[in-house]
């Protein structure tokens, strides 16, 4: 798989702790007594059986499970145990225990603006050291690759991704209508049209998240950049060479408003964008008859689904590609993800790491579901249908980007960023919202 990124900066994740989970007794225990470390590609030949290491992350509830299953190979050839702590609090915990001197060996950054941040201040390790160029190039796509550069040191080792350019909708309603999945932005605002002409509600649109909210708005915003505008557009804005400020970036909110603030589009108008949690988006849909019939939103909302909902073509509800609105820059797609870098330098935490950057270590989760992996030897067969749709996609995208808000520094990406939105939303002028958002970069 080729994905056209390149590097930039980054920023945080606020995710409640739970008690570390420690792989222990039954299968770990039998691991330890069975394996043959030295017949494994994973430690150099070197016995490291027994020894620990740890790994912090944003990972929690089903995800960590996963990961831990993920993992267990790895356990099983070598016999070194490995203890993965996911934490709600990530963001405020990995910098108290980075600064109290008793970092994780291993951290699993959701934004890469913290690993950045870390790695400035002398705590993140260079994995060129451990691992060769070679072996990179067979793992990851160059961009890959290019993007976890900092100051000429890999920091970090790309581990999950998610697609965040999609579209979902009934399917049977669809059908029955005879509306066709549009292919360009103007079919889909013509669709948005019929769909009013026809007595619905075109689009769910749902932002309440907390103290986050505003997250989704700013994903709408990023998605119709890389819709109006070369990547290198992009790439400026994260890097603070456009401001939010600039007829550039106001262009992508004037077109959003052409949608959150048509009367006839939203479910509940303004309003119910700013009041419906993030994770109820899609239900809408699901309701008989439906109350909306669009919603925007990443491949994670599956996870968010009424249990029992079957998601594809002949499904409950399925999604489509958030269509371009310029055919000069293709079909771009914006991503999340998780990057994992070492702050700690012992031989198993090298084995972990090396472990981490090949597609065998995200085959257990990739099985499971609700998993992508950016890894170059990933064999589509691994992923369950939904997810392979998801992966096939990334990989005829002309351009992808990583998620732009978790590019910036903190203060503006889920400062700033995330209220100018919420302002925005409530009826805020952009000569005020578009101004305030970039006075976070002063902060």
């Amino acid at each position: 798989m080729r994905y056209g990124l390149r590097v930039l900066s980054a920023g945080v994740l606020a995710v409640a702790l739970i008690a570390p989970a420690v792989f222990a007794g039954g299968e770990a225990e039998e691991a330890i007594e069975a394996t043959n470390p030295t017949g494994n590609p994973w430690t150099d030949g070197e016995d490291l059986s027994g020894t620990e290491v740890s790994i912090f992350g944003a990972y929690v509830d089903e995800d960590a499970s996963r990961f831990r299953t993920a993992l267990e190979p790895f356990i099983e050839q070598t016999g070194i145990m490995v203890d993965y702590e996911g934490s709600g609090d990530f963001e405020e915990l990995i910098g108290i225990r980075t600064e109290g001197g008793d970092p994780p060996d291993i951290a699993a950054f959701p934004r890469p603006a913290l690993m950045k941040e870390l790695h400035d201040q002398g705590h993140i390790y260079d994995l060129a050291d451990w691992l060769d160029r070679d072996f990179l190039e067979e793992q990851y796509a160059e961009s890959w690759i290019d993007m976890s550069e900092i100051d000429d040191d890999i920091a970090g080792l790309w581990y999950r991704t998610g697609v965040k350019s999609l579209v979902w909708y009934p399917p049977a309603l669809f059908d029955a209508e005879g509306y066709e999945i549009p292919e360009t932005w103007d079919e889909m605002i013509a669709l948005s049209d019929r769909m009013v002409a026809d007595g619905y509600t075109p689009w769910s649109i749902a932002m309440e998240s907390g103290g986050a909210t505003g997250w989704v708005g700013t994903d709408w915003i990023e998605d119709i950049m890389l819709r109006i505008h070369p990547p290198e557009v992009f790439d400026d804005w994260v890097a603070n060479d456009i401001a939010f400020d600039s007829p550039e970036v106001r262009e992508a909110f004037e077109i959003l408003g052409e949608i959150w603030f048509n009367e006839n589009y939203v479910l509940g108008g303004a309003n119910g964008i700013l009041t419906v949690p993030f994770g109820d988006g899609a239900n809408p849909l699901l309701s008989d008859p439906p109350q909306a019939l669009m919603h925007r939103q990443a491949s994670f909302i599956e996870a968010y689904l009424p249990d029992g909902t079957e998601v594809g073509p002949d499904g409950d509800i399925d999604f489509f590609y958030l269509p371009g609105i310029d055919d000069e820059y293709g079909k771009p797609v914006l991503v999340d993800g998780e990057i994992v870098s070492a702050m700690r330098d012992r031989p198993e935490v090298r084995a972990v790491m090396r472990y981490l950057a090949t597609a065998e270590s995200t085959r257990g989760w990739l099985e499971q579901g609700g998993f992508l992996s950016p890894h170059e030897d990933v064999d589509f067969d691994w992923y369950p249908p939904i997810d392979r749709r998801y992966a096939e996609l990334l990989d005829t995208a002309d351009t992808i980007r990583f998620d732009a808000s978790g590019l910036m520094p903190g203060a503006v990406g889920t400062g700033t960023f995330w209220v100018g939105m919420v302002d925005w939303t409530h009826g805020e002028n952009l000569d005020d919202v578009l101004p305030t958002i970039d006075a976070g970069y002063s902060d």
